[in-house]
């Protein structure tokens, strides 16, 4: 392990924590990337970083990751709608976050950039939610949304207790290096594998994960301690969406509009039978299909005002991620 590292990055090989590390070499940083055991590295191919494979929740080692560490990026997180054990994502999400952030502050680091989620925060029915919006879903929430909205309180507890940390909210990152894929990917490829008949209500807001990447360093630059910061852009809903991805890909859009009810439903059919039968992912659950029936719209007019947050337009953003899952991702998904 090199010691000349400053910056350390814990989710270095995910989606946005890569595009993170890409952000800080292109910037000159000396990064170090914690990277979770058997995760896929291509993403990180051919970049000047040190890499240190570590559990979040291994607290010695993160003790030696972090020696000599000025700033963290804690990225490291689950980012499924569904997984056979939901106990796996509460143990890397809120227990690796309190163990990451004990570490930091074991190690003296000077600076923290905790990556929470825009689904830490409520949704305004009919408007825009932002920053000061109390959690208001513990009704539709899986565990995923709830493991984020723990996590980033625990976060804030640190910042409350003299830990220099800025929290950041991402909305959903779409663009090139969605190796897992994410779900926000899947919404991508599954226009491409020609796998969406029909819409139904709804929508979210999204955001190119270059741009979020810019604005984390942005973030530990001009963010206050203990503040959090959406990073978003555009609030569009699902049929809107998936007009746009066809009109890029070439395809044909969904021209059918099916009731949300009769989603839901079809939905909790998907996810009996993964959590039963197949154990296998379902291509929709029945809480991710209500939280999107909500229109989780955001205002990013903090993040613009104070950290300078720059965005491109969603349709480049869009060519970008389906150029990749067209180009690379057949290729890359594959290399260990």
């Amino acid at each position: 392990m090199s010691t000349k590292a400053e910056v350390a990055v814990t989710g270095a090989t995910g989606f946005i924590g890569s595009a993170v590390v890409r952000k800080l070499v292109s910037s000159g940083r000396n990064v170090r990337a914690i990277v979770e055991p058997g995760s896929n590295g291509a993403n990180l191919e051919g970049l000047p970083i040190d890499r240190v494979t570590c559990d979040v929740n291994d607290a010695k080692t993160l003790d030696k990751a972090l020696d000599g560490i000025h700033t963290l990026y804690h990225l490291a997180a689950i980012y499924k709608t569904w997984t056979p054990d939901p106990e796996r994502i509460y143990r890397i999400n809120v227990e690796g976050t309190t163990t990451v952030l004990l570490a930091a502050q074991c190690a003296k680091v000077k600076r923290v950039i905790y990556t929470s989620s825009i689904a830490a925060i409520g949704i305004v029915d009919g408007g825009l939610a932002d920053e000061t919006t109390a959690f208001n879903l513990f009704d539709i929430a899986n565990p995923y949304i709830l493991s984020k909205w723990q996590s980033e309180r625990i976060a804030l507890r640190f910042a409350e207790s003299g830990l220099s940390l800025v929290v950041v909210n991402p909305a959903f990152p779409f663009g090139p290096g969605d190796l897992a894929p994410t779900p926000t990917g899947g919404i991508v490829l599954s226009v491409l594998e020609d796998k969406v008949p029909a819409t139904s209500p709804g929508g979210f807001c999204a955001i190119d994960v270059d741009d979020c990447a810019a604005a984390h360093l942005a973030a530990e630059e001009r963010g206050r301690t203990g503040e959090r910061y959406i990073l978003g852009n555009d609030n569009v809903t699902l049929k809107d969406f998936f007009d746009l991805v066809a009109k890029v890909a070439g395809k044909r859009p969904p021209r059918v509009s099916i009731p949300g009810a009769l989603v839901a439903g079809v939905a909790l059919g998907m996810e009996l039978w993964a959590d039963h039968v197949s154990h296998k992912e379902p291509q929709a659950t029945y809480r991710s299909i209500l939280y999107a029936q909500r229109k989780a719209f955001f205002s990013n007019e903090k993040a613009k005002r104070e950290l300078g947050l720059k965005t491109r337009p969603l349709e480049e953003t869009v060519k970008r991620a389906v150029d990749w899952f067209r180009e690379d991702y057949p290729r890359l998904r594959l290399t260990a």
